[in-house]
């Protein structure tokens, strides 16, 4: 199983999370959609509440500049 850490913008935790689509748009959606599927991403992680450390870059795994936890994310057929 191959792992690979990176940057999710938070403002996407509920949409990949939840299925929580509430205050995105269609474009957002698709982006979040297309950009998982691309890298084949079967399953996202975040650290545990207490070790969640949230911070700015410019560089998300999609999207603008933004803030952005380090997540797990588990690729499919690895």
């Amino acid at each position: 199983m191959k792992q690979s850490i990176e940057k999710i913008p938070t403002w996407a935790f509920g949409y990949i999370f939840n299925g929580d689509m509430t205050g995105l748009t269609d474009e957002e959606v698709r982006m979040i959609d297309e950009t998982l599927k691309s890298i084949g991403a079967e399953l996202v992680c975040t650290p545990p509440d207490e070790e969640a450390q949230p911070y700015f870059t410019r560089y998300p795994l999609f999207g603008l500049p933004t803030e952005v936890e380090d997540c797990v994310v588990i690729i499919k057929g690895s």
